[in-house]
């Protein structure tokens, strides 16, 4: 038998992607199942934006394009990051890439190798860790509390800084939290990683998805200098509805984008052509189709949030942004039903799914065990019934 890479110890799928398939593994069976897991807007794609994939695949533009994008999509990104983050790019500082996942994917390979360090504030998003492993970087795992608003602090930021940091990431809004920084805040973590030469990598996929009159800003703006130092992810996966179009975005100094052009040409090549049309159309097109769907996704948070915060032993952060709950579900381990312990939030999550069909993520993929993410990207009706079936299911316990 072939002995697989070294790298590959301890790799495992990614945790929501299994929630997500076993949920509907469970519903091909017939069952009754909730799913709380998926990290996509439940809304359709725009037909703005299915039509200009439509009439490209009419006009012939099917064929193999640059590796990092066609000029008219970087142009549209370009436009982008100059309307809403007051930032300038060249086109040589932008590539596209297929999917916001692949985009970090291709940056931690093009920046990091064996004795670099990355702070990666926690509650993460799953994949952060493991892709810079994947790339021989030690993850430093950063602590945050709900206190603290799941927020690393400039000063917690600074304690954690070692000869060895080559880069520091910001996801927000937050995966799985929800948490999102004040422009005052990033401002503060620029200072500290531009005076020990820290490279910033900002993951603003949840951008547009924030709440309460929220203002988010990108990093990179905050202070003049940090922009030859940072590099900006996006996509348009979150905000228009695209998760299966598989279009992430990146725009940093010329050295990183063109290193990361390279390793691209030698995995994927360019994403997709038509959905790269597709994507122009979503980022200079009409954009009322945002204000919308945010409007909805509050008052889904507003009702999970609310619902979850009435169950004994259950607590929910109320997010900033994003369409996640960050539930503390920690008041029902150590309790049992059936003689089943449950002493965790994989056990908790296994024991939902079997007992009374939902499907949430365990906290300890995020590297907080007390909590549980539940998405309030599905209907009204299904978050009234999974929050009833979660109530039920905690009542269970004793």
């Amino acid at each position: 038998m072939t002995r697989l890479a070294k790298r590959l110890a301890g790799l495992e799928e990614s945790v929501t992607l299994l929630i997500t398939a076993k949920a509907a593994e469970l519903r091909a069976q017939g069952r009754d199942i909730i799913g709380f897991g998926a990290g996509e807007p439940d809304f359709d794609t725009p037909e703005n934006i299915k039509e200009a994939a439509i009439k490209a695949i009419r006009d012939g533009k099917t064929k193999y394009t640059p590796v990092g994008g066609i000029p008219e999509l970087k142009d549209a990104v370009r436009a982008k990051f100059s309307r809403d983050n007051s930032l300038d790019y060249r086109r040589d500082e932008v590539i596209v890439s297929c999917g916001g996942k692949h985009s970090i994917f291709n940056l931690f390979q093009a920046v990091l190798e064996p004795g670099d360090e990355i702070i990666i504030p926690a509650p993460y998003w799953v994949s952060y860790p493991v892709m810079a492993a994947l790339a021989g970087a030690t993850p430093v795992i950063v602590q945050t509390t709900e206190a603290e608003g799941f927020k690393m602090s400039p000063e917690v930021f600074a304690a954690h800084i070692t000869k060895a940091t080559k880069a520091v990431v910001i996801n927000s809004p937050s995966n799985p939290t929800g948490a999102a920084y004040t422009e005052a805040e990033l401002r503060r973590l620029a200072e500290i990683a531009l005076r020990n030469k820290v490279l910033v990598i900002t993951d603003e996929i949840y951008e547009e998805l924030a709440y309460d009159g929220f203002k988010n800003t990108s990093i990179a703006s905050t202070l003049n200098e940090l922009k030859a130092n940072c590099v900006v992810l996006n996509g348009v996966s979150k905000a228009y509805a695209m998760t299966g179009w598989r279009i992430g975005y990146a725009a940093g100094p010329t050295e990183i984008i063109k290193a990361m052009t390279s390793i691209q040409s030698q995995s994927t090549s360019n994403p997709a052509s038509i959905s790269q049309w597709a994507a122009v159309e979503a980022l200079n097109g009409s954009q009322a189709f945002i204000p919308a769907m945010v409007k909805e996704f509050q008052a889904r948070r507003d009702t999970m949030v609310s619902a979850l915060n009435a169950i004994p032993n259950v607590s929910a952060f109320k997010p900033q942004g994003a369409f996640y709950v960050f539930a503390k579900v920690s008041g029902l381990y150590g309790k049992a039903s059936a003689g089943r312990v449950i002493n965790g939030s994989a056990e908790l999550a296994t024991w939902l799914l079997d007992t009374v069909g939902i499907a949430v993520v365990p906290g300890s993929a995020f590297g907080n065990d007390a909590y549980v993410r539940l998405s309030y990207a599905t209907s009204m009706k299904n978050i009234a019934e999974g929050i009833k079936r979660l109530g039920t299911a905690a009542a269970m316990l004793g």
